[in-house]
């Protein structure tokens, strides 16, 4: 861990790398107080951007939208009742209060210094976890990582929302996505319907942008607001907010704790986090406190948690190459473009990359506090921008940065493609996020498959007779009954 930091430092203190990590932070808190947007559009907008750079800078780049992006939809929450994210929906329960009681200015600083400090907190358990899990995972074999690709795979599906089998059918066919093009064993052509451009399949940049971005920005332009200008009163919280959340300290680490806990669940992300340590922190109040009516406390358990769960999620992205959520499945994504493999061999292999990794998300912690309450200010002018005019732009930038990844038309048509496929699914109500986790596990699930099954002489007992596997192939099997149990008493309740 210590060598991996003082390598990561080499590759960190540049200007580049520390510059871009600034920047990342304040495009985060950008996209994440404009309503509609959030640090996974900041991400997939930039993504073409990033994987041009050397790797330390460009992950801090996108880890810092990541970063900025869960604090940032805080800002339009407090002061518009309109969560910028879905991270901060809990944060409305105190933080609206707080600004209609004149208090704008401390619930923001509150709510960033929560941000800032819960994200450190995930940066020490991810710097702690994260080479330890890698180690465990060092002895993992083809069978293992077949069963821990299902095992993210069936954890994002069933805790995706709404229907599992909807969640499923996403999730399968991300997979099926993954098959096009190439075989890598017997280099034969698969689905590419005679296209020399499907040979290599689909960029996952183009789907990613399609299915969210060009979707979304269809779904917004489908609204009656687009003309409508925000009447939003420009605030300027104070570095006083420091102090005041830190007098919450039992909340401040109690809720970041169960920030990285659920962050580190494939699937659980930060809107189950805030929601849990809000309810836990109300259930542990004074009477006095008055949750609801504009506690600060509140503001800082939602806050802390959504933040702290980025850092928990990193954990198994960098160690097992399993995201936590589509945000990480992203960052994940962006490794392997830049030629590193996520998993115990990049934690071997390439410390100092690791530890740039681990440097850049504290930092962008730090360049959170400061940015967020000394600029909080520009963040209100921009939410008073109507989306007439910022759909257009998002548009032309999803245009450029897809055509930029390999100067081709075909991705712009890929892109498009799948934005049509993205509003399909979305009004069918199919969850998105297993499809981007199919596309990019699916190699993995597959690869390591058919490795195991050519090593083993006894056919899928090999996923039986290995003790990890074992476990990993039992812990699938309770997450299949789990889904099924709980789909059929919701089945049931609906009936009555």
């Amino acid at each position: 861990m210590l060598e991996s930091l003082i390598s990561g430092w080499q590759v960190f203190l540049t200007p580049l790398a520390i510059g871009l990590t600034m920047v990342g932070i304040l495009i985060g808190l950008l996209v994440g107080a404009m309503p509609g947007l959030g640090p996974l559009m900041g991400i997939i907008l930039l993504l073409p951007v990033a994987i041009s750079l050397p790797p330390v800078a460009a992950m801090g780049f996108l880890i810092a939208i990541f970063v900025g992006g869960s604090c940032g939809g805080s800002i339009s929450a407090i002061l518009l009742r309109i969560p910028g994210t879905p991270l901060a929906a809990a944060t409305l329960f105190d933080g609206y209060p707080m600004a209609q009681k004149g208090k704008a200015s401390q619930a923001i600083g509150i709510a960033i210094s929560s941000s800032a400090i819960g994200g450190l907190i995930g940066g020490i358990v991810l710097i702690v976890a994260s080479p330890v899990l890698a180690r465990f995972a060092s002895g993992f074999a083809p069978p293992e990582y077949a069963m821990l690709a299902i095992t993210g795979l069936f954890a994002i599906v069933i805790i995706s929302g709404g229907s599992l089998i909807k969640g499923l059918i996403s999730g399968c066919f991300g997979l099926l996505l993954a098959t096009i093009g190439t075989d890598e064993f017997s280099t034969g052509y698969r689905f590419t319907f005679g296209s020399h451009n499907m040979l290599n399949g689909f960029h996952i940049v183009a789907v990613v942008v399609g299915l969210f971005a060009i979707s979304e920005m269809a779904f917004q332009a489908m609204g009656k607001d687009l003309l409508t200008k925000p009447d939003v009163k420009v605030v300027r919280p104070g570095f006083n907010s420091i102090i005041l959340t830190l007098r919450h300290w039992v909340n401040l680490i109690r809720s970041s704790v169960i920030g990285v806990f659920f962050g580190a669940l494939p699937g659980a992300g930060g809107v189950i986090s805030s929601f849990t340590s809000y309810a836990i922190a109300k259930a542990w109040s004074k009477p006095e406190e008055k949750y609801g009516e504009g506690a600060e406390g509140g503001v800082v358990a939602t806050e802390s948690a959504n933040n702290a769960t980025v850092g928990g999620t990193l954990v198994p992205t960098l160690a097992l190459g399993i995201p936590g959520d589509a945000s990480s499945a992203m960052l994940l994504g962006a490794l392997l473009i830049l030629g590193f493999v996520p998993g115990p061999t990049l934690f071997e292999q390439q410390p100092e990359i690791v530890g740039g990794i681990f440097l850049v998300y504290l930092a962008s912690n730090v360049f959170l506090l400061i940015a967020g309450i000394m600029l909080t200010p520009l963040f209100v002018y921009v939410l008073r921008i109507p989306k007439f005019y910022l759909i257009p732009i998002v548009l032309l930038l999803c245009s450029i940065g897809t055509f930029a990844l390999q100067a081709s038309v075909f991705d712009l048509k890929v892109m498009l493609g799948f934005g049509v496929i993205g509003i399909l699914f979305r009004a069918a109500q199919f969850p998105l996020s297993p499809i981007v986790i199919g596309i990019i596990l699916g190699p993995i699930l597959e690869n390591n498959l058919r490795r195991a099954l050519l090593i083993s002489r006894d056919g899928y007992w090999i996923f039986l007779d290995r003790p990890v596997s074992a476990v990993l192939v039992s812990i699938n099997a309770i997450l299949i009954l789990g889904a099924l149990g709980y789909a059929y008493r919701k089945h049931n309740q609906s009936r009555h």
